[in-house]
């Protein structure tokens, strides 16, 4: 803190230990509702928080709920693939309208406005750290009772910019079973400690494999050590997700809304815990 503070967070641009985080939030666009926002992260990349993210809100939808995906992972998005959108998001002179699935779940990626799905995203950090913050603003979502932010790996300006200006209700850590599950995993907790969120669990994917014949699980990275991380923080293991190729051809496919597990309920009762926001 300054010597020369005002304890006026609002007119100040200083980023003090004092600072109230409540003034960095910014609101969503007028004309949208917005009940309960859940991040989904991890510590590294490459471990499925799209699949995960869009997973979630496949049975969130499924449940009767309103869901909405807002991918914020700007330089490697996936959730409209997963879907199988392949129209461009279009606005007006009130805002951007997200593109909707085909149960109905809102989705807003930079692959909806890009030329050209393939053509890359070469922006520097605070322009992508811009973007997503544009999604959350300048996009009308409606009547959503719960969206999920599909987070970029790590620790960076994305992260950063959406822990401080959106109000994350829980995060859910994504992670796999290799050696390293511990660093990843802890990362993910203590940037979420340090930014006052609340950490639901943590999802395991790539959990092991099923025999197509016996139906033993196969571990096939070695032993799980997510059941130890997760007690060492203290946290709730909420699924532990297999190794299956229908998960893969459904995502390949564009058709995550069809697929028909019970991996995710622990996970789901979680977030319903959660208390909504009125928008």
């Amino acid at each position: 803190m300054s010597e020369n503070c005002n304890h006026d967070c609002s007119s100040c641009s200083a980023d003090c230990a004092s600072r109230d985080k409540e003034s960095f939030l910014e609101k969503p666009h007028s004309q949208s509702t917005i009940r309960k926002v859940i991040g989904v992260v991890s510590g590294k990349g490459g471990v499925g928080k799209s699949m995960v993210s869009s997973m979630l809100a496949v049975n969130f939808q499924r449940k009767g709920y309103h869901t909405a995906i807002l991918d914020a992972d700007i330089t490697g998005p996936s959730i409209p693939k997963a879907f199988g959108i392949n129209e461009r998001a279009v606005g007006d002179e009130s805002g951007i309208y997200p593109a909707v699935s085909k149960t109905g779940i809102q989705t807003m990626s930079v692959n909806l406005l890009l030329e050209n799905t393939t053509d890359p995203v070469i922006w520097r950090g605070p322009v992508i750290a811009g973007t997503v913050k544009q999604f959350w603003q300048d996009v009308i979502w409606t009547d959503v009772d719960c969206m999920f932010v599909d987070m970029p790996p790590g620790t960076g300006d994305v992260p950063l910019t959406v822990f401080q200006t959106i109000p994350v209700d829980g995060i859910v850590i994504v992670t796999s079973p290799q050696e390293l599950v511990s660093m990843i995993v802890s990362k993910a907790v203590k940037m979420a400690q340090m930014m006052d969120i609340p950490i639901l669990g943590i999802v395991e994917n790539m959990s092991y494999v099923e025999c197509p014949d016996c139906k033993k699980r196969i571990e096939i990275f070695g032993k799980s050590h997510v059941d130890e991380v997760a007690s060492e923080f203290g946290l709730p293991v909420l699924a532990k997700i297999p190794m299956t190729t229908k998960i893969a051809a459904a995502s390949d496919a564009g058709d995550v809304e069809n697929l028909q597990d019970n991996w995710f309920d622990e996970a789901i009762k979680a977030i319903e815990a959660i208390p909504s926001k009125e928008k």
